[in-house]
């Protein structure tokens, strides 16, 4: 029995576009992420979608919205889908941050995994709770095609557990905002589709 996961970042949000370490600060989408959930809603019209699984912070609750406007399927939201917890660093670049508190960013970029941002999550931390996540939907949802709503880093993460990776790899993959990316899972293992399409989106 095959389940397919549809892997959505949200669309854009202001402090994409200035490079701000958003985190779970709860950003809205501004006018282009937008624009970019209604070109893929466009991009799943004719996708059988089952269930819908979303972060419940706003730039993704609102792409998961756009994107089933159209549909009569209930948006389930989950906290554990949040961004990492940066803490003392979100609504800053990382230009800022450097200025700020060089040693402390040194430090966390030293160890990402278990030294985290002052106030916020470590990588481990952050990898338990999303792992927690996906079990409950592989568990809950077998043969199903499940849309999840969520963020960068989360998605991020969730290609890494699917292929064996190591936690700390997840910021080698490089998902753009409203990109897709598409897993399925077989008894034998995961076969990722695609990763990171944003084709639909005339960029």
């Amino acid at each position: 029995m095959t389940t397919r996961l549809l892997l959505v970042r949200h669309g854009e949000t202001d402090f994409n576009a200035h490079h701000r370490f958003q985190g779970q600060m709860d950003i809205p989408l501004n006018a282009s992420g937008r624009c970019q959930a209604s070109a893929l809603a466009k991009k799943l019209a004719n996708e059988t979608i089952d269930v819908v699984v979303a972060s419940d912070l706003r730039r993704a609750s609102e792409t998961a919205e756009i994107v089933m406007a159209d549909r009569d399927i209930e948006i389930v939201e989950d906290g554990r889908l949040r961004e990492l917890n940066f803490g003392a660093w979100e609504g800053m670049t990382y230009a800022e941050i450097q200025a700020s508190d060089p040693q402390a960013l040194s430090t966390w970029e030293g160890d990402l995994m278990y030294i985290a941002p002052p106030g916020g999550e470590t990588v481990s931390q952050f990898s338990s709770r999303v792992r927690s996540v996906l079990r409950a939907i592989q568990a809950k949802y077998t043969g199903k095609t499940i849309l999840i709503v969520a963020h960068g880093g989360v998605l991020q993460l969730l290609l890494c557990t699917l292929l064996g990776l190591s936690a700390e790899r997840f910021w080698q993959f490089r998902l753009q905002n409203a990109s897709l990316s598409e897993v399925t899972l077989h008894q034998a293992g995961a076969i990722i589709q695609s990763v990171n399409d944003t084709s639909f989106l005339g960029q």
